[in-house]
């Protein structure tokens, strides 16, 4: 199914944690009972920071790591939201002191067979897996596997890791080891979280594609997607876990393993800073609202216009309006205002239908806009159709003029490493020259943020950063490209 909304979608935020507090054998208060549904209820909340990284399914599975009931998994997962899917009830059935979660967007299929966390259980228990990214040679491999008899539930590559990481298993001498075996086997970007009866345990692929961070909160030990979710959970940010690394959370306390780090140049995917993260998270050391700032003053310094008035598309353009006035001198202000109880946007099928959808999420505040010439600036441009009909809205409210301004280079390629851009085909600035981009929008000027400018907006000079969907240039071979 493709997905013909005008804003792209990521595959998934991951979320695990590791509590001490439950773990005293001969404490049976009530302040040990409620701790031992305490891990599912932090990952809950933990949850809702990521839930801009996927809304079509989410999950929460736990276990107790001591005693007979070690092998027990409660699993609760389902299409929806968070508020859709989880309720006090079921909730209160997620007992352990670990946990882990998941939040989920997709291109490959809306079903719920696809939600994460994926249960197995095997001869030597169980094992519980989520995770964030794109195994590219995933077909591949789950080929493989079919020949040798494997049996799948779901179009999720997420189950081909869990049948690596389970055949491994009987012939290593941890969980922790058959990671690490099923890691020189995986090519592409993931962000992974294993929950073993007894162990939790983090992975981040060589190159780091996805983001992945540690946190502390009392004796409880955090992984999340986002620093984020640390701020919710009332924890403390420790460190981002490096590219390539395994982190190892158990009863003893925390081991990392770095056998694969500083092996391959890290490749962060740089939208994580356009787009798709939180500005208030922190990622690989570099503060999201901060890149977003100086995207939007690059803006101003790359694409001077005339202009009363500089307006952000809600949300993730407004941190962009703000840098670019700062730095342009022109007044910031509100023009489009969000309508927050629209609820999901399923896809639409004409292209009356996709304006009606987005004149219900923006309504323009008319009386800051009409009889001026405004700037607006958002993230992104993928096929044009919500940039073109935000244009038709702010000029029948009354704006004199409506110049266009991105905080990304135009998108001329695909990405293979969890992010749904479509094909070459389906791109404005593709199909068109940015003369007739900018005529078909409606716009009275364009301009996109420079790609070498991606280099200048306060990143790390040690690391490295995918921009392949701008540059067509990536840091690994695409197997059949």
């Amino acid at each position: 199914m493709i997905n013909k909304t005008d804003k792209l979608k990521e595959e998934c935020g991951v979320l695990g944690i590791y509590s001490c507090a439950a773990l005293d054998e001969n404490n049976e208060c009530d302040e040990n009972k409620k701790a031992r549904v305490a891990a599912a209820r932090k990952i809950y909340f933990g949850l809702f920071a990521l839930q801009h990284r996927g809304q079509q399914s989410c999950g929460i599975a736990s276990c107790d790591a001591k005693g007979a009931d070690a092998k027990t998994i409660h699993l609760v997962k389902e299409n929806g939201l968070l508020t859709d899917v989880f309720t006090e009830k079921n909730l209160a059935t997620l007992e352990g002191n670990i946990a882990l979660g998941h939040v989920r967007y997709s291109p490959r299929g809306h079903f719920r067979e696809n939600a994460q966390p994926i249960v197995a259980r095997y001869c030597k228990g169980s094992i519980t897996l989520a995770s964030n990214g794109n195994i590219t040679n995933s077909e591949k491999l789950k080929e493989e596997l079919l020949n040798e008899g494997a049996v799948f539930q779901s179009t999720n590559e997420v189950e081909v890791m869990m049948h690596l990481i389970a055949r491994e298993r009987p012939n290593s001498h941890s969980i922790e080891n058959a990671v690490k075996k099923v890691m020189k086997r995986l090519e592409g970007s993931y962000s992974m979280v294993l929950m073993s009866p007894r162990k939790l345990v983090a992975a981040r692929d060589p190159k780091g594609f996805r983001p992945l961070c540690l946190g502390k909160a009392g004796n409880d030990y955090i992984v999340a997607s986002e620093s984020v979710a640390f701020d919710v959970m009332g924890a403390k940010f420790i460190r981002d876990i490096e590219p390539g690394e395994i982190i190892v959370i158990e009863k003893g306390g925390i081991t990392s393993h770095k056998e694969y780090c500083n092996k391959e140049k890290p490749s962060l995917c740089v939208f994580e800073y356009i787009y798709f993260a939180r500005p208030d998270s922190v990622i690989d050391g570099v503060s999201v609202y901060n890149a977003r700032m100086e995207i939007g003053r690059r803006l101003a310094k790359a694409h001077p216009v005339k202009a009363d008035l500089v307006i952000g598309v809600p949300d993730s353009g407004l941190n962009f309006a703000h840098g670019f006035s700062d730095e342009s001198g022109i007044p910031y202000g509100d023009g489009l205002i969000r309508n927050r109880y629209t609820g999901r946007t399923f896809i639409k099928e004409t292209q009356k239908e996709r304006e009606e959808a987005v004149a219900l999420k923006l309504n323009p505040l008319r009386a800051n806009i009409e009889g001026k010439r405004i700037i607006m600036i958002d993230d992104s441009i993928v096929r044009g159709t919500t940039t073109q009909n935000l244009v038709k809205i702010l000029k029948k409210a009354g704006a004199k003029e409506v110049h266009i301004r991105i905080g990304s280079p135009p998108f001329l390629n695909p990405c293979y490493f969890g992010t749904d851009i479509p094909s070459g085909s389906e791109l404005a600035s593709v199909k068109y020259t940015h003369q007739e981009l900018t005529k078909k929008l409606g716009a009275d000027s364009l301009g996109f943020l420079p790609i070498d400018d991606l280099e200048k907006i306060g990143l790390r000079k040690d690391f490295g950063y995918c921009n392949g969907c701008f540059s067509g240039k990536y840091p690994i071979k695409i197997h059949g490209k």
